[in-house]
């Protein structure tokens, strides 16, 4: 009984099933928040790409390299920190237009939090193309 459960949130999470999710993913705000972070492009989703350039310029034994190698490691964690803000404040204004009279407790912490997973793991699946408005 108990694995079978598992098995269908599993599955409700790899096809984005409503009915089978965990309870923190249920629910009209959760979609929203999840659909608003999942139509957006941010910049931590390019971090792998940033840090391969950036760990090759380290490598470089020039000092003016290895300098200019952790400014770069320092602006992308700031731009990274600041997407999130921007997009956690853009969120919050959304919800309190669109849901007005329920609660919205936690949902923009969980948007931010599982944007890089679900970008990763696609898990829920995205209801939502990139570009698109929720």
């Amino acid at each position: 009984e108990r694995r079978t459960a598992m098995a269908r949130q599993r599955e409700a999470l790899a096809k984005g099933d409503e009915r089978y999710l965990p309870a923190r993913d249920k629910g009209p705000v959760r979609r929203f928040a999840r659909d608003f972070v999942d139509s957006r492009f941010n910049i931590a989703e390019y971090f792998l790409p940033m840090a391969v350039i950036i760990l090759v310029l380290s490598m470089v034994r020039v000092a003016s390299l290895q300098n200019v190698a952790l400014l770069l490691w320092l602006v992308v964690i700031v731009l990274i920190v600041l997407d999130s803000i921007v997009t956690g404040f853009r969120l919050k204004k959304r919800l309190a237009e669109r849901f007005p009279d329920e609660r919205r407790r936690g949902a923009v912490a969980y948007a931010l939090m599982r944007s890089l997973q679900m970008r990763r793991l696609r898990l829920p699946k995205p209801q939502v193309k990139r570009g698109e408005r929720p």
